[in-house]
């Protein structure tokens, strides 16, 4: 008999959770047997492997873990499907003017809005396509010349991450955040100090002769930063500073699935960037948007199986590709996903990765985000503008109090 599409998923969920359970018994018990899961024209299967006698807790965590990207990427591809039923159009900067600010009448002028400077205003109508979009495009936020030096920087802090969890992979999750584990991907949390791991580890970084990551964050967030007014506009100067990284993807990382970063709350919670260090084009896996889905209707639809894939179907989607130093600033409850990078076509992709709490929006947020462990709730916007504030002064220990961010 068939079944509905909210019975057949209703079903599927409790046969997944199930699955799950055995598998976590079988680590339990060390027990030699492995379970595969295979859905086949609407079916559900499973089949008893005997064959790996001797497995150990590991291996058989390490099939789970297969098993789980596997159906991850199927479903990828599936939601990839559905979002091309529509042609998926660029993410282009909006062309604002800087408007001019209103007369007032009486004693005093015109308040608040005539009070505000130039990039003041820009940015309150910055702030207005954010709160209706969920995602808006600045282009040129971060020099070329510093773009480069940044992706240089980032590229060489990865290749040591990836020796030293080599050497042991308990200290993984003090380079890596969220993406800790995916094929070809990982965010790679980054360091205040100049000269990141070797600053880590006692290292002499006096031959260093530049601050790459605070020279970038100067540009971008400090007296004078492209992104400081738009960030005092949505979070206040007491909004905490809640990710600080590099998401990089390599050729044959695969398509991520729709998802918005966090739980859905009423009032928006964090704001992201993600700034290209060099051009993404459509084989690097630039990340598709779909616009409008932060609000709490958009959110239910999708936790809803019997009307997520319409959503996905009729969804007004853009896709970033970015020039090196544009960036996307979004509301984290935005449906979104990061798009294959190409095993042929593509090539290294780094986006520098920072957030903002919004200080409204008390309690768990329900993602940790991607930073290390002794910068969390470490510092606001504030905090940090007064230290890029003493750096330009020429400072160049002002962020020496943070430390390197790591639990020893």
């Amino acid at each position: 008999m068939s079944r509905s599409q909210p019975e057949y998923h209703l079903l599927m969920m409790r046969f997944v959770r199930n699955y799950v359970l055995i598998l976590q018994l079988l680590l339990l018990l060390d027990c030699s047997s492995a379970f595969s899961f295979v859905q086949n024209d609407g079916r559900v299967c499973i089949s008893l492997q005997t064959s790996f006698l001797g497995m150990s807790s590991s291996a058989a965590h390490d099939l789970l873990y297969q098993d789980q990207q596997a159906a991850m990427e199927r479903r990828a591809l599936k939601e990839q499907e559905l979002l091309s039923t529509k042609k998926v159009k660029e993410l282009k900067a909006s062309k604002l003017k800087v408007p001019s600010p209103k007369s007032g009448t009486g004693f005093g002028g015109g308040g608040k809005k005539a009070s505000m400077s130039p990039m003041q205003r820009l940015a309150s109508e910055q702030a207005k396509i954010v709160h209706r979009e969920g995602v808006i495009r600045i282009n040129k936020a971060l020099s070329s010349d510093l773009s480069d030096k940044l992706r240089e920087y980032v590229l060489e802090q990865q290749s040591i991450a990836a020796i030293e969890t080599e050497k042991d992979l308990t200290i993984s999750k003090i380079f890596y955040g969220v993406e800790n584990q995916r094929k070809h991907r990982c965010d790679l949390q980054l360091s205040l100090q100049k000269g990141g791991f070797a600053a880590d580890i006692g290292g002499d970084v006096s031959s260093i002769e530049s601050h790459v990551l605070a020279d970038a964050l100067q540009e971008l967030l400090g007296q004078d930063g492209t992104l400081r007014p738009l960030y005092e506009n949505l979070v206040t100067m007491d909004g905490e500073f809640y990710e600080l990284a590099t998401v990089i993807t390599n050729p044959g990382s695969p398509r991520q699935q729709v998802h918005p970063d966090l739980p859905h709350k009423e009032v928006a919670p964090l704001y992201v960037i993600f700034l290209a260090l060099q051009d993404v084009n459509k084989f690097m896996g630039p990340t598709t948007f779909l616009l409008r889905t932060h609000t709490a209707k958009e959110n239910a639809i999708f936790n809803d199986y019997s009307q997520k894939d319409d959503q996905l179907v009729t969804a007004d989607s853009r896709l970033a590709t970015l020039k090196k130093g544009d960036a996307v600033l979004f509301d984290a409850r935005i449906l979104h996903c990061g798009n294959a990078n190409d095993a042929e076509k593509g090539s290294d992709r780094a986006l520098f990765n920072f957030s903002f709490r919004n200080p409204k929006v008390v309690g768990s947020l329900g993602y940790a985000g991607s930073i290390r462990p002794g910068y969390t709730g470490a510092m606001t916007l504030g905090d940090l503008s007064k230290s890029l504030d003493a750096y330009s002064e020429g400072d160049k220990k002002s962020f020496e109090k943070y430390g390197d961010g790591i639990f020893r």
